[in-house]
């Protein structure tokens, strides 16, 4: 009964975010601060891991692509697919996930605690709209720029590998990049990236939202919310990829 009672609390969160705001251009700086958090604070993360998963697709294709039958250039096709399809917005989004997830929640958790959030409702401010709600506007904007930026960093990362180790030189790479292009694919990565965005950022705002108890239950809270998360990401990938796909 307890996922019951904390679904329909989650439901009347984000109800209760969609009122007329009190202050808009208050509410437009909030906006514009969690866009610089969630964003370009993930800026680096990002590069990081996109450039490292291309890499290694490539290496790893081609290792088992080894038959001379087989055209070199398909490894170009499968490393773009996979990282589009599949590397980008999901390995991404789980790595934000416990980046983002744990900020948000332990951010919100700490103001319950500390009753800065009861003194916002006193002073006549809708804190589920005031806090909730601009970090996911925020992540809804920031997190498919990020996805996208995976997939360029990605395969360029795939690129660089592949040239520099011999695997597969540059104008073959290239070659196989423009090599049976389906445009629905970077429309279903997108797909994903923003329901990801949404789960990443209103799930451990749930969590740190309705936090109890002292800076253990913020703890837990945060842990809860990152595993969450990412359960429910894998959960919505399987689901999307067998409606989209």
């Amino acid at each position: 009964m307890k996922i019951f009672t904390r679904f329909g609390e989650f439901i009347l969160m984000l109800k209760g975010m969609f009122t007329k705001p009190e202050n808009w251009r208050m509410y437009w700086k909030e906006l514009m601060h969690q866009c610089v958090e969630l964003g370009i604070g993930s800026l680096g993360i990002v590069s990081i891991v996109s450039v490292f998963i291309g890499a290694v697709s490539t290496l790893q294709t081609a290792y088992q692509f080894i038959s001379p039958i087989i055209p070199r250039s398909v490894i170009a096709q499968i490393v773009r697919d996979t990282v589009i399809l599949e590397f980008a917005p999901t390995i991404t989004c789980v790595v934000l996930a416990g980046v983002v997830g744990s900020k948000i929640s332990s951010e919100l958790g700490n103001m319950r605690v500390s009753e800065q959030i009861d003194a916002l409702e006193i002073m006549g401010i809708n804190t589920k709209a005031y806090l909730v709600l601009p970090k996911i506007l925020a992540a809804l904007i920031t997190i498919p720029l990020l996805v996208i930026l995976a997939m360029t960093l990605g395969i360029w990362g795939g690129r660089f590998v592949g040239e520099v180790t011999g695997i597969l030189p540059h104008e073959v790479f290239d070659r196989g990049l423009v090599e049976a292009f389906v445009p629905y694919n970077v429309k279903f990565a997108l797909v994903k990236a923003y329901t990801f965005a949404f789960i990443i950022t209103a799930i451990p705002a749930y969590f740190g939202y309705n936090v109890k108890g002292g800076a253990l239950e913020i703890g837990r809270a945060s842990t809860t919310a990152v595993v969450s998360s990412c359960i429910i990401i894998l959960l919505a990938d399987y689901v999307l990829a067998a409606v989209l796909l």
